[in-house]
């Protein structure tokens, strides 16, 4: 068995592919970090509760901003009331940050919304993680400022070529982790490409 994108805490496999979500979560907040300037007030809309990958995305968020005192995390929206108010990874309609930051009651430079208290129109940067084909036409559309690419496609390619040459009883690598990008502006053409007609690496 490949063990690919979420670490199983139990069980023995051939080898373990996935992303590097602490360093995934600590470069895209940098990328949003410098673009305020090292100040500011941030919202941090989080992923599922107790999943390895918003853990691990968070703690990296966190580093990042202990790296910049200017900048203060007004809330973290994943705390704001018993209903639920987290990302729901792959349900975008599910969280509503506009209503999450005007419970902060603070003015924020960096969230997941674009407007502020009362209603009033602001110019948040927002990021995400994940690398969807969503988020890369919002970057485009000048709607995203960036996003972590999380590359489940490469993943898959990578975990299917273990599989193969364990099949054929080659020597494979246990630990497969990949490195993070930040997809921009200034990046984001490659990942345009729809997924049916990328090609795996050799």
């Amino acid at each position: 068995m490949v063990n690919i994108s979420d670490r199983s805490a139990a069980g023995k496999f051939v080898p373990f592919v996935g992303a590097d979500d602490y360093t995934l979560g600590l470069e895209t907040a940098r990328f949003l970090l410098k673009k305020l300037g090292g100040k500011g007030n941030v919202v941090i809309v989080e992923g599922v509760k107790g999943s390895l990958t918003n853990v691990d995305r968070v703690r990296g968020f966190n580093d990042a901003l202990k790296e910049n005192p200017g900048v203060k995390a007004a809330c973290f929206a994943g705390k704001l009331s018993a209903t639920p108010s987290t990302a729901g990874y792959g349900e975008p309609h599910r969280v509503t940050p506009a209503d999450r930051w005007c419970a902060c009651g603070e003015r924020c430079d960096g969230d997941g919304s674009n407007r502020g208290p009362g209603g009033r129109q602001s110019h948040c940067q927002v990021i995400g993680i994940n690398g969807t084909k969503e988020a890369v036409d919002a970057i485009k559309a000048g709607k995203l400022l960036a996003s972590g690419d999380y590359n489940g496609f490469l993943q898959g390619c990578v975990g299917t070529m273990i599989a193969i040459r364990s099949l054929r009883n080659e020597p494979v690598v246990p630990e497969n982790v990949l490195k993070p990008a930040v997809v921009t502006k200034a990046n984001y053409q490659p990942y345009k490409t729809p997924v049916e007609s990328r090609v795996c690496p050799t």
